[in-house]
């Protein structure tokens, strides 16, 4: 059995002397796994690298075997980002988040988002909000979608300004005020209709967003945490907008 697909480098681990065992993230086999040979060589170190942009052929006597991967680069996005620390955190954090996805199992939508976001993630005014609207994308695509078209309690679809953290749905100015210091904020941008700039507290209020349903839905349950590179990726944003507040 073969196929051929485009893919973006998720993880890779050394196998015997030579080999490596990669992880991808491809636009129709979704995420797979497959041996490199010759992996770690000088050749191809440089390919296979967290957040690259690679072709795949993966071939195998069965569907359901590791298989062999044959590589070769597209866009070498691990070298780009290795100028900003903001941007090589959001790459790592994307490759850690996109390896919750099932095996095997096809997200092309998720792969279309992925590929523009990291399009943008050499421009530091436009790929924090989308990789909020990422996040947002990726919980729904995990099965826990949030609802922020209309308010939980009235139906409207007019004010939205919070958001349940229990059921993720959107919650009206008046119908969350007698609960508002329960309530998390809904940034301007992620709700209906909203078009313009978006500004950094409204980032900063959607990685708040984000991040709280990923703990809940996705690593609390597992008695895990919010995994190293997605913390340090809200923490350099934040200092960054602080100090350009500033300056």
């Amino acid at each position: 059995m073969q196929w051929h697909d485009e893919a973006l480098v998720l993880s890779i681990r050394p196998h015997g002397e030579t080999a490596a065992v990669v992880e991808l993230f491809c636009r129709e086999q979704g995420r797979h796994l497959g041996l490199v040979h010759g992996g770690r060589s000088r050749k191809l170190r440089p390919v296979l690298q967290t957040g690259n942009h690679v072709d795949a052929s993966w071939r195998g006597r069965t569907a359901d075997q590791l298989g062999h991967f044959a590589i070769e680069l597209r866009k070498g996005y691990a070298a780009q980002a290795m100028e900003s620390a903001s941007a090589l955190a959001a790459l790592s954090s994307i490759a850690v988040l996109l390896r919750q996805l099932p095996e095997r199992d096809a997200h092309p939508s998720l792969f279309e988002i992925t590929m523009f976001l990291l399009g943008f993630l050499d421009d530091p005014t436009v790929w924090p909000a989308l990789m909020v609207r990422w996040e947002v994308a990726l919980l729904g695509e995990l099965g826990f979608g949030l609802d922020l078209e209309r308010c939980a309690a009235t139906g409207t679809t007019e004010d939205l300004v919070y958001v349940s953290p229990k059921s993720g749905r959107a919650v009206s100015r008046a119908a969350g005020k007698p609960y508002a210091d329960k309530l998390l904020a809904l940034p301007p941008f992620l709700a209906p209709g909203r078009k313009g700039p978006v500004k950094s507290p409204e980032i900063a209020a959607g990685f708040d967003l984000t991040g709280h349903f990923l703990r809940a839905r996705i690593y609390d349950p597992t008695g895990l945490s919010l995994p190293e590179a997605c913390s340090r990726m809200r923490q350099l944003y934040k200092a960054g907008a602080a100090a350009n507040a500033t300056a």
